[in-house]
């Protein structure tokens, strides 16, 4: 397929617009780039795909979600309103997470990706528990993905909340996926796995060992880090040591491990971070939600940590999740200057794209260059001043909306154009989840 008629944001380094330029794809690569006359000539029998003037760019990434989640909006959250972050995971997640069934999985997974598809996020990484249905779970997420089309990584958040027997059936799972992913023929690069822990606070050191035992070469972990001072205040009565000190300690840390939020982590833990290449991802848009402060991200980025963005189980609309950065940090420090918008694309784009070309064994995802995935978008963004490479991080914060993607695309296969997704059924989907939800909130009320 050949994409004409379009402005090219490759999102490379330097990055570069490009027009009149056309791209091909073919077997799920991009293959070639070049003057859009030449490339009509060289590849005559191709099939068209006619951007008619929309900006053509590489599909969001989002590096921590919690599909689960998706069942809770609008409930009703029981009792008075939680007052800090322990009491949101006491009255909310928890009792939300234990009330799920398999299908329940199935359709809050189904039903988040359809939210990725429309607004352009084409490769996300999932962190999920169910733990009245562990076994089997990350299949289900698994197929959602395949259904779908779009590109995933998943795992199991191993917790001791609900007793040694479920972590132990949570670490299971994980080895179970990871084993099936690293057989890899069943996922043509498609879906990858890491393994999860909820957070240090409901870790015991046995079950850390555990993890670390089985845990097999070359993977890591995926965990909730420092969101709440309750974290580290948690590790340090049980063990004397910090959160990112105890993660160490049992060698769970390096750069195939991302500690999500790290809001309060000191800094000789972020040193740590850095030394051992472990990866961060930051979700501004929760931390604000559960008032638990937002992480020092431009120190961060200045010492040389990996940061990432996802959505903690916000919307998949990622540009919200952008501006949310891009704001928040001015406002908590009190400082217009904090936070530069070239800053949230090192986080948003280039750190994010880096992270997901890592976990898909160096296949390059998130820039438009000859040899990188074929996981595109097109925006339909009518620019009211000039565009240029100096002022697109400011042009995307200020002006684009996630309306705006018209066309998705992932591994070179449509799934939604001209705002029609190609072959998923919404209104099924959507009313399906619907009534599992009716019957989500029964389970979760009955737990009070």
């Amino acid at each position: 397929m050949l994409i004409i008629n379009s402005t090219i944001i490759t999102w490379g380094k330097p990055n570069e617009i490009l027009h009149n330029h056309a791209i091909r794809i073919s077997d799920s690569i991009i293959q070639d780039i070049g003057f859009q006359k030449d490339l009509l000539e060289k590849y005559s029998t191709d099939e068209i795909l006619d951007a008619k003037g929309q900006f053509l760019m590489p599909g969001l990434i989002c590096a921590h979600t919690h599909f689960y989640g998706a069942f809770s909006r609008g409930m009703n959250i029981h009792g008075s309103a939680p007052a800090d972050f322990p009491e949101i995971l006491q009255k909310l997640w928890w009792p939300l997470d234990q009330s799920l069934t398999n299908e329940d999985i199935k359709y809050s997974s189904l039903v988040s990706m359809v939210d990725a598809i429309k607004h352009g996020t084409t490769t996300l990484f999932d962190h999920h528990a169910s733990p009245n249905s562990i076994s089997g779970s990350l299949d289900i997420i698994e197929e959602a993905f395949r259904d779908t089309g779009l590109r995933g990584v998943v795992c199991y958040e191993v917790t001791d909340r609900g007793g040694y027997g479920k972590a132990d059936e949570g670490i299971a799972e994980n080895v179970r996926m990871i084993q099936k992913v690293n057989n890899n023929k069943v996922f043509d690069n498609k879906v990858s796995a890491t393994f999860g822990l909820h957070a240090s606070l409901t870790i015991s050191e046995e079950t850390l060992k555990k993890c670390r035992s089985v845990l097999p070469d070359n993977f890591g972990i995926h965990i909730h880090v420092a969101e709440h001072s309750v974290d580290e205040y948690d590790s340090i009565i049980k063990t004397g040591l910090r959160v990112i000190d105890r993660l160490d300690k049992h060698e769970l840390l390096g750069e195939n491990s991302i500690v999500v939020h790290g809001v309060h982590m000191d800094m000789r833990e972020i040193a740590q971070v850095v030394e051992t290449k472990t990866w961060v991802t930051h979700q501004p848009r929760s931390n604000m939600n559960n008032a638990v402060g937002m992480a020092d991200i431009d120190s961060m980025i200045r010492m040389g940590v990996k940061v990432c963005m996802g959505n903690d189980g916000f919307s998949n609309a990622m540009w919200d999740e952008w501006r949310t950065c891009y704001l928040a940090h001015k406002l908590w420090n009190q400082d217009p200057r904090r936070m530069n918008g070239s800053s949230v694309i090192d986080l948003a784009v280039y750190n994010n794209s880096d992270l997901a070309t890592h976990f898909f064994n160096g296949s390059r995802i998130g820039k438009i260059e000859i040899g990188a995935k074929a996981d595109l978008i097109l925006v339909d963004y009518t620019p009211i001043t000039e565009v240029s490479t100096g002022n697109l991080p400011w042009q995307i914060l200020f002006g684009f909306r996630d309306s705006m993607v018209t066309t998705t695309i992932v591994d070179g296969k449509l799934l939604m154009k001209d705002r029609q997704l190609v072959f998923l059924d919404e209104q099924k989907i959507s009313s399906t989840a619907c009534e599992l939800s009716k019957e989500v909130w029964k389970r979760y009320e009955r737990q009070f």
